[in-house]
Protein backbone atom coordinates (compact mmCIF):
# COMPACT_ATOMS: atom_id res chain seq x y z
CA UNK A 1 0.00 0.00 0.00
CA UNK A 2 2.69 2.54 0.80
CA UNK A 3 4.38 1.17 -2.53
CA UNK A 4 1.73 2.45 -4.65
CA UNK A 5 2.03 5.90 -3.08
CA UNK A 6 5.54 5.87 -3.88
CA UNK A 7 5.16 4.62 -6.77
CA UNK A 8 2.73 7.54 -8.15
CA UNK A 9 4.63 10.12 -6.58
CA UNK A 10 8.09 8.88 -7.96
CA UNK A 11 6.13 8.87 -12.07
CA UNK A 12 4.51 12.40 -11.30
CA UNK A 13 7.97 13.74 -9.65
CA UNK A 14 9.48 12.79 -13.06
CA UNK A 15 7.40 16.47 -14.10
CA UNK A 16 9.67 17.73 -11.70
CA UNK A 17 12.58 16.00 -13.10
CA UNK A 18 11.68 17.68 -16.38
CA UNK A 19 11.58 20.95 -14.54
CA UNK A 20 14.82 21.04 -13.14
CA UNK A 21 16.54 19.57 -16.23
CA UNK A 22 14.57 22.23 -18.22
CA UNK A 23 15.22 25.43 -16.19
CA UNK A 24 19.29 24.80 -15.91
CA UNK A 25 19.94 23.43 -19.63
CA UNK A 26 19.90 27.09 -20.76
CA UNK A 27 22.56 27.67 -18.96
CA UNK A 28 25.41 25.49 -20.64
CA UNK A 29 23.75 26.67 -24.41
CA UNK A 30 23.43 30.18 -23.95
CA UNK A 31 26.54 31.33 -24.78
CA UNK A 32 26.61 29.39 -27.88
CA UNK A 33 23.13 30.93 -29.19
CA UNK A 34 24.12 34.66 -28.25
CA UNK A 35 27.21 33.97 -31.05
CA UNK A 36 24.98 32.34 -33.08
CA UNK A 37 22.39 34.69 -33.66
CA UNK A 38 24.43 37.53 -32.61
CA UNK A 39 22.03 38.17 -30.01
CA UNK A 40 22.30 42.19 -28.43
CA UNK A 41 22.38 41.95 -24.05
CA UNK A 42 18.37 42.38 -24.16
CA UNK A 43 17.44 39.93 -26.57
CA UNK A 44 19.73 37.40 -24.95
CA UNK A 45 18.43 38.19 -21.80
CA UNK A 46 14.92 37.84 -23.43
CA UNK A 47 16.45 34.41 -24.83
CA UNK A 48 17.34 33.04 -21.29
CA UNK A 49 14.03 34.79 -19.69
CA UNK A 50 11.22 33.42 -22.80
CA UNK A 51 10.88 30.05 -20.76
CA UNK A 52 10.33 31.62 -17.72
CA UNK A 53 7.38 33.93 -19.86
CA UNK A 54 5.68 30.48 -20.26
CA UNK A 55 5.90 29.26 -16.97
CA UNK A 56 4.41 32.10 -15.45
CA UNK A 57 1.80 31.86 -17.68
CA UNK A 58 1.48 27.99 -17.42
CA UNK A 59 1.10 28.68 -13.60
CA UNK A 60 -1.51 30.91 -13.77
CA UNK A 61 -3.69 29.21 -15.71
CA UNK A 62 -1.94 25.51 -14.68
CA UNK A 63 -4.98 25.23 -12.32
CA UNK A 64 -7.87 25.41 -14.82
CA UNK A 65 -7.09 22.21 -16.92
CA UNK A 66 -6.03 20.42 -13.55
CA UNK A 67 -9.72 21.01 -12.18
CA UNK A 68 -11.31 20.47 -15.35
CA UNK A 69 -9.55 17.65 -16.68
CA UNK A 70 -8.02 16.16 -13.72
CA UNK A 71 -4.73 16.29 -11.99
CA UNK A 72 -3.79 13.25 -14.46
CA UNK A 73 -4.77 14.24 -17.73
CA UNK A 74 -2.84 17.63 -16.96
CA UNK A 75 -0.22 15.66 -16.27
CA UNK A 76 -0.18 13.98 -19.81
CA UNK A 77 -0.47 17.24 -21.74
CA UNK A 78 2.29 18.20 -19.56
CA UNK A 79 4.30 15.46 -20.58
CA UNK A 80 3.84 16.33 -24.22
CA UNK A 81 4.54 20.00 -23.85
CA UNK A 82 8.30 19.23 -22.68
CA UNK A 83 8.64 16.24 -25.72
CA UNK A 84 7.50 18.84 -28.31
CA UNK A 85 9.82 22.09 -26.46
CA UNK A 86 13.34 19.73 -26.18
CA UNK A 87 13.13 18.28 -29.90
CA UNK A 88 11.86 21.55 -31.17
CA UNK A 89 14.05 23.66 -29.56
CA UNK A 90 17.36 21.39 -30.46
CA UNK A 91 16.57 21.50 -34.31
CA UNK A 92 15.33 25.34 -34.75
CA UNK A 93 16.74 26.81 -37.54
CA UNK A 94 17.24 30.38 -36.32
CA UNK A 95 16.38 32.34 -33.26
CA UNK A 96 12.38 33.06 -33.56
CA UNK A 97 11.23 29.21 -33.31
CA UNK A 98 13.77 28.28 -30.88
CA UNK A 99 12.18 30.85 -28.37
CA UNK A 100 8.95 29.59 -29.61
CA UNK A 101 9.50 25.73 -28.17
CA UNK A 102 11.56 27.75 -25.37
CA UNK A 103 7.92 29.13 -24.46
CA UNK A 104 6.77 25.55 -25.30
CA UNK A 105 8.92 24.20 -22.13
CA UNK A 106 8.09 26.76 -20.01
CA UNK A 107 4.52 26.73 -19.98
CA UNK A 108 4.87 23.10 -19.11
CA UNK A 109 7.44 23.76 -16.54
CA UNK A 110 4.75 26.07 -14.91
CA UNK A 111 1.92 23.77 -15.50
CA UNK A 112 4.04 20.83 -13.35
CA UNK A 113 5.25 23.11 -10.69
CA UNK A 114 1.27 23.50 -10.14
CA UNK A 115 -0.52 20.17 -10.60
CA UNK A 116 2.53 17.69 -9.95
CA UNK A 117 2.86 19.12 -5.90
CA UNK A 118 -1.18 18.79 -6.11
CA UNK A 119 -1.62 15.60 -7.05
CA UNK A 120 1.24 13.75 -4.61
CA UNK A 121 -0.17 16.24 -1.61
CA UNK A 122 -3.37 14.85 -2.47
CA UNK A 123 -2.46 10.96 -2.04
CA UNK A 124 -0.16 10.93 0.77
CA UNK A 125 -0.73 10.07 3.97
CA UNK A 126 -0.43 13.13 6.43
CA UNK A 127 2.92 11.61 8.24
CA UNK A 128 4.49 11.09 5.28
CA UNK A 129 2.95 14.02 2.95
CA UNK A 130 6.12 16.29 3.24
CA UNK A 131 8.61 13.54 1.73
CA UNK A 132 6.64 12.83 -1.10
CA UNK A 133 5.78 15.88 -1.76
CA UNK A 134 9.57 16.78 -1.31
CA UNK A 135 10.10 14.22 -4.01
CA UNK A 136 8.83 16.60 -6.60
CA UNK A 137 11.15 18.93 -5.02
CA UNK A 138 14.39 16.46 -5.35
CA UNK A 139 12.99 15.57 -8.21
CA UNK A 140 13.62 18.99 -9.93
CA UNK A 141 17.36 19.57 -8.31
CA UNK A 142 18.16 16.09 -9.85
CA UNK A 143 17.01 17.18 -13.41
CA UNK A 144 19.01 20.38 -12.28
CA UNK A 145 22.35 18.57 -11.64
CA UNK A 146 21.75 16.11 -14.89
CA UNK A 147 21.58 18.97 -16.93
CA UNK A 148 24.33 20.81 -15.54
CA UNK A 149 26.44 17.03 -16.10
CA UNK A 150 25.10 16.36 -19.67
CA UNK A 151 25.97 20.15 -20.31
CA UNK A 152 29.84 19.19 -19.42
CA UNK A 153 29.99 16.07 -20.98
CA UNK A 154 28.51 17.34 -24.28
CA UNK A 155 30.23 20.56 -24.19
CA UNK A 156 33.32 19.04 -26.56
CA UNK A 157 31.35 17.33 -29.09
CA UNK A 158 31.07 20.00 -31.96
CA UNK A 159 29.86 23.40 -32.73
CA UNK A 160 26.24 21.92 -32.47
CA UNK A 161 26.89 20.67 -29.20
CA UNK A 162 24.25 22.92 -27.92
CA UNK A 163 21.55 21.38 -30.02
CA UNK A 164 22.42 17.93 -28.12
CA UNK A 165 22.68 19.65 -24.57
CA UNK A 166 18.65 20.52 -25.27
CA UNK A 167 17.61 17.68 -27.66
CA UNK A 168 18.40 14.75 -24.92
CA UNK A 169 15.19 15.91 -22.33
CA UNK A 170 12.93 14.16 -25.23
CA UNK A 171 14.33 11.33 -23.67
CA UNK A 172 12.88 11.63 -20.25
CA UNK A 173 9.66 13.54 -21.55
CA UNK A 174 8.69 10.31 -23.26
CA UNK A 175 9.21 8.11 -20.10
CA UNK A 176 7.33 10.34 -18.29
CA UNK A 177 4.17 10.17 -20.51
CA UNK A 178 4.06 6.51 -20.61
CA UNK A 179 4.67 6.05 -16.91
CA UNK A 180 1.25 8.33 -16.31
CA UNK A 181 -0.95 5.25 -17.40
CA UNK A 182 0.18 3.57 -14.66
CA UNK A 183 -1.51 5.95 -11.97
CA UNK A 184 -4.87 6.69 -11.03
CA UNK A 185 -6.73 10.07 -11.01
CA UNK A 186 -6.40 12.08 -7.55
CA UNK A 187 -9.08 10.73 -5.03
CA UNK A 188 -9.72 14.37 -3.95
CA UNK A 189 -10.77 15.30 -7.31
CA UNK A 190 -12.90 12.23 -7.80
CA UNK A 191 -14.73 13.57 -4.98
CA UNK A 192 -15.06 16.92 -5.61
CA UNK A 193 -16.61 15.24 -9.11
CA UNK A 194 -19.02 13.17 -7.11
CA UNK A 195 -17.70 10.32 -8.14
CA UNK A 196 -17.50 8.30 -4.53
CA UNK A 197 -16.63 5.26 -5.50
CA UNK A 198 -13.92 5.76 -7.57
CA UNK A 199 -12.19 7.76 -4.42
CA UNK A 200 -12.81 5.41 -2.66
CA UNK A 201 -10.86 2.50 -4.83
CA UNK A 202 -8.12 4.75 -4.99
CA UNK A 203 -8.05 5.17 -1.24
CA UNK A 204 -8.39 1.90 -0.93
CA UNK A 205 -5.23 1.30 -2.75
CA UNK A 206 -3.57 3.58 -0.50
CA UNK A 207 -4.69 2.18 2.67
CA UNK A 208 -7.99 -0.02 3.09
CA UNK A 209 -8.32 0.56 6.82
CA UNK A 210 -8.79 4.35 6.04
CA UNK A 211 -10.54 3.97 3.07
CA UNK A 212 -13.95 4.67 4.80
CA UNK A 213 -13.08 7.20 6.92
CA UNK A 214 -11.06 9.57 4.26
CA UNK A 215 -13.74 9.07 2.10
CA UNK A 216 -16.28 10.25 4.63
CA UNK A 217 -14.26 12.95 5.91
CA UNK A 218 -13.40 14.42 2.73
CA UNK A 219 -17.07 14.64 1.94
CA UNK A 220 -17.98 16.37 5.17
CA UNK A 221 -15.03 19.10 4.70
CA UNK A 222 -16.27 19.58 1.09
CA UNK A 223 -20.20 19.90 2.00
CA UNK A 224 -18.39 22.73 4.24
CA UNK A 225 -17.32 24.68 1.09
CA UNK A 226 -19.06 26.10 -1.93
CA UNK A 227 -18.43 24.52 -5.52
CA UNK A 228 -15.05 24.76 -7.23
CA UNK A 229 -16.58 27.81 -8.91
CA UNK A 230 -15.57 29.59 -5.57
CA UNK A 231 -12.87 32.73 -6.19
CA UNK A 232 -9.76 32.65 -4.17
CA UNK A 233 -9.87 35.64 -3.07
CA UNK A 234 -12.90 35.66 -0.78
CA UNK A 235 -12.64 36.92 2.51
CA UNK A 236 -11.69 33.68 4.38
CA UNK A 237 -8.58 32.84 2.73
CA UNK A 238 -7.21 35.83 2.70
CA UNK A 239 -4.79 33.96 5.49
CA UNK A 240 -3.41 31.25 3.30
CA UNK A 241 -3.72 33.40 0.15
CA UNK A 242 -0.81 35.97 1.81
CA UNK A 243 1.16 33.54 3.11
CA UNK A 244 1.66 31.89 -0.25
CA UNK A 245 2.27 34.78 -2.11
CA UNK A 246 5.06 36.11 0.49
CA UNK A 247 6.61 32.28 0.63
CA UNK A 248 6.63 32.69 -3.71
CA UNK A 249 7.82 35.85 -3.45
CA UNK A 250 10.70 35.45 -0.89
CA UNK A 251 11.90 32.03 -2.66
CA UNK A 252 13.24 33.56 -5.61
CA UNK A 253 14.53 37.58 -3.98
CA UNK A 254 17.00 35.18 -2.36
CA UNK A 255 18.61 34.80 -5.78
CA UNK A 256 17.98 31.08 -6.58
CA UNK A 257 17.47 31.28 -10.37
CA UNK A 258 20.02 34.35 -11.14
CA UNK A 259 22.51 31.35 -9.94
CA UNK A 260 21.05 28.46 -11.66
CA UNK A 261 20.66 29.93 -14.55
CA UNK A 262 23.86 32.11 -14.57
CA UNK A 263 26.23 29.53 -12.52
CA UNK A 264 28.81 29.46 -14.95
CA UNK A 265 28.86 33.53 -15.94
CA UNK A 266 29.27 34.13 -12.15
CA UNK A 267 32.07 31.70 -11.72
CA UNK A 268 33.89 33.34 -14.33
CA UNK A 269 33.41 36.62 -12.92
CA UNK A 270 35.77 35.54 -10.03
CA UNK A 271 38.21 34.85 -11.84
CA UNK A 272 37.74 30.93 -13.12
CA UNK A 273 37.93 30.07 -16.80
CA UNK A 274 35.16 28.37 -18.82
CA UNK A 275 35.49 24.70 -18.57
CA UNK A 276 36.57 25.29 -14.71
CA UNK A 277 33.09 27.23 -14.42
CA UNK A 278 31.09 24.90 -16.23
CA UNK A 279 32.65 21.93 -14.24
CA UNK A 280 32.37 24.41 -10.56
CA UNK A 281 28.29 24.68 -12.01
CA UNK A 282 27.72 20.67 -12.00
CA UNK A 283 29.20 21.13 -8.51
CA UNK A 284 26.44 23.52 -7.35
CA UNK A 285 24.02 20.67 -8.82
CA UNK A 286 25.44 18.46 -6.61
CA UNK A 287 25.38 20.60 -3.32
CA UNK A 288 21.61 20.88 -4.28
CA UNK A 289 21.00 17.77 -5.15
CA UNK A 290 22.41 16.06 -1.76
CA UNK A 291 20.69 18.72 0.57
CA UNK A 292 17.33 18.87 -0.94
CA UNK A 293 17.32 14.90 -0.32
CA UNK A 294 18.37 15.93 3.33
CA UNK A 295 15.38 18.55 3.24
CA UNK A 296 13.15 16.26 2.14
CA UNK A 297 13.87 13.10 4.56
CA UNK A 298 13.58 15.15 7.67
CA UNK A 299 10.75 17.83 6.75
CA UNK A 300 8.19 15.47 8.37
CA UNK A 301 10.48 14.79 11.53
CA UNK A 302 11.40 18.28 12.31
CA UNK A 303 8.73 20.49 10.30
CA UNK A 304 8.47 22.88 7.95
CA UNK A 305 8.97 25.80 10.11
CA UNK A 306 12.17 24.29 11.68
CA UNK A 307 14.03 23.61 8.11
CA UNK A 308 12.70 27.44 6.71
CA UNK A 309 14.19 29.07 9.94
CA UNK A 310 17.84 27.25 9.71
CA UNK A 311 17.64 28.11 5.67
CA UNK A 312 17.01 31.07 6.23
CA UNK A 313 19.85 32.16 9.16
CA UNK A 314 22.14 30.73 6.98
CA UNK A 315 21.84 32.46 3.64
CA UNK A 316 21.97 35.77 5.54
CA UNK A 317 25.43 34.95 6.63
CA UNK A 318 26.23 33.47 3.58
CA UNK A 319 25.10 35.78 0.92
CA UNK A 320 26.23 38.85 3.36
CA UNK A 321 29.69 36.96 2.74
CA UNK A 322 29.25 37.08 -1.13
CA UNK A 323 28.52 40.52 -1.19
CA UNK A 324 31.47 41.14 0.54
CA UNK A 325 33.73 39.47 -1.41
CA UNK A 326 32.59 41.00 -4.35
CA UNK A 327 33.36 44.80 -2.44
CA UNK A 328 36.68 43.36 -1.78
CA UNK A 329 37.36 41.82 -4.88
CA UNK A 330 39.21 38.79 -2.88
CA UNK A 331 37.41 35.99 -4.80
CA UNK A 332 38.95 32.77 -2.83
CA UNK A 333 35.95 31.62 -1.28
CA UNK A 334 33.33 32.68 -3.43
CA UNK A 335 32.81 28.89 -5.11
CA UNK A 336 32.77 27.60 -1.69
CA UNK A 337 30.29 29.86 -0.41
CA UNK A 338 28.02 29.53 -3.14
CA UNK A 339 28.08 25.75 -2.18
CA UNK A 340 26.64 26.79 1.06
CA UNK A 341 24.64 28.92 -0.16
CA UNK A 342 22.77 26.48 -2.74
CA UNK A 343 22.96 23.66 0.78
CA UNK A 344 21.16 26.38 2.77
CA UNK A 345 18.46 26.69 -0.26
CA UNK A 346 17.89 23.66 -0.87
CA UNK A 347 17.68 21.91 2.97
CA UNK A 348 15.05 24.47 3.23
CA UNK A 349 12.87 26.80 0.98
CA UNK A 350 13.77 24.13 -2.24
CA UNK A 351 12.42 21.54 0.15
CA UNK A 352 9.92 22.94 1.82
CA UNK A 353 8.53 25.60 -0.98
CA UNK A 354 5.74 23.24 -2.54
CA UNK A 355 4.87 21.06 0.03
CA UNK A 356 4.37 23.96 2.10
CA UNK A 357 1.96 25.77 -0.72
CA UNK A 358 0.09 22.49 -1.48
CA UNK A 359 -1.18 22.32 2.09
CA UNK A 360 -2.22 25.51 2.96
CA UNK A 361 -5.66 25.63 0.95
CA UNK A 362 -8.57 23.77 1.08
CA UNK A 363 -10.18 21.74 -1.76
CA UNK A 364 -12.39 24.09 -2.90
CA UNK A 365 -9.51 26.47 -4.19
CA UNK A 366 -6.77 24.33 -3.84
CA UNK A 367 -5.84 24.16 -7.48
CA UNK A 368 -6.04 27.62 -7.81
CA UNK A 369 -4.17 28.51 -4.99
CA UNK A 370 -1.44 26.42 -5.81
CA UNK A 371 -1.47 28.39 -9.08
CA UNK A 372 -1.08 31.51 -7.11
CA UNK A 373 1.44 30.61 -5.37
CA UNK A 374 3.31 29.26 -8.31
CA UNK A 375 2.86 32.00 -10.66
CA UNK A 376 4.00 34.70 -7.92
CA UNK A 377 6.90 32.14 -7.31
CA UNK A 378 7.68 32.21 -11.60
CA UNK A 379 7.00 36.19 -11.96
CA UNK A 380 9.64 37.05 -9.17
CA UNK A 381 11.54 34.47 -11.38
CA UNK A 382 11.57 36.17 -14.78
CA UNK A 383 12.22 39.69 -13.01
CA UNK A 384 14.98 38.37 -11.33
CA UNK A 385 16.86 36.38 -13.91
CA UNK A 386 16.16 39.20 -16.85
CA UNK A 387 17.55 41.87 -14.69
CA UNK A 388 20.30 40.09 -13.05
CA UNK A 389 22.95 40.62 -15.91
CA UNK A 390 21.79 44.61 -15.80
CA UNK A 391 22.29 44.88 -11.94
CA UNK A 392 25.49 42.93 -11.92
CA UNK A 393 26.86 44.79 -14.65
CA UNK A 394 25.79 48.36 -13.28
CA UNK A 395 25.92 48.31 -9.74
CA UNK A 396 28.40 44.98 -9.26
CA UNK A 397 28.04 41.86 -7.60
CA UNK A 398 28.76 43.68 -4.57
CA UNK A 399 25.28 45.26 -4.06
CA UNK A 400 23.43 42.95 -6.30
CA UNK A 401 23.77 39.85 -3.56
CA UNK A 402 23.66 42.72 -0.35
CA UNK A 403 20.22 42.69 -1.71
CA UNK A 404 19.67 39.52 -1.78
CA UNK A 405 20.87 39.09 1.65
CA UNK A 406 18.67 41.58 2.90
CA UNK A 407 15.52 40.09 1.38
CA UNK A 408 16.15 37.31 3.69
CA UNK A 409 16.25 39.35 6.81
CA UNK A 410 12.98 39.88 5.70
CA UNK A 411 11.70 35.96 5.15
CA UNK A 412 13.45 35.05 8.44
CA UNK A 413 10.87 38.02 9.96
CA UNK A 414 8.13 36.32 7.90
CA UNK A 415 9.01 32.85 9.31
CA UNK A 416 8.73 33.78 12.66
CA UNK A 417 5.89 36.05 13.00
CA UNK A 418 3.81 34.70 10.19
CA UNK A 419 4.25 30.82 9.18
CA UNK A 420 2.34 28.23 10.36
CA UNK A 421 3.30 24.43 11.52
CA UNK A 422 1.38 22.14 8.82
CA UNK A 423 3.12 18.71 9.95
CA UNK A 424 1.08 15.33 10.40
CA UNK A 425 -1.89 17.07 10.11
CA UNK A 426 -4.35 16.10 7.50
CA UNK A 427 -5.31 18.58 4.47
CA UNK A 428 -8.93 18.91 5.71
CA UNK A 429 -7.70 20.02 9.27
CA UNK A 430 -4.85 22.14 7.90
CA UNK A 431 -6.96 24.28 5.94
CA UNK A 432 -9.53 24.46 8.98
CA UNK A 433 -7.25 26.25 11.08
CA UNK A 434 -6.34 28.91 8.39
CA UNK A 435 -9.59 29.59 6.57
CA UNK A 436 -11.67 32.40 8.41
CA UNK A 437 -15.04 30.97 9.26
Amino acid sequence: MKNNVFFWSIVVALGGFLFGFDTAVISGAEKAIQQLWGLSAWEHGFTISIALIGTVIGAIFGGVPSDALGRRTTLSWIAVLYLVSAVGAALSPSWVPFMVFRFLGGLGVGASSVTAPLYISEVSPPASRGRMVGMFQFNVVFGILAAYLSNYLLKGIGEDAWRWMLGVQAVPAIAFFLLLFRIPESPRWLLRRNRVEDARAVFERIDPATADENVQNILVANAAETGPGESLWAPQYRRPVLLAILFAMFNQLAGINAIIYYAPRIFEMTGRGQDAALLASAGVGLVNFIFTLLGVNIIDRFGRRMLMLIGSLGLIVILGLVAYSFYTQQFGLVPVLLFGYIAFFAFSQGAVIWVFISEIFPSAVRAKGQALGSSTHWVMAVIITFTFPYFTEKLGGGNTFAFFAGMMVLQLLYVLKMMPETKGTTLEAADKALVLH
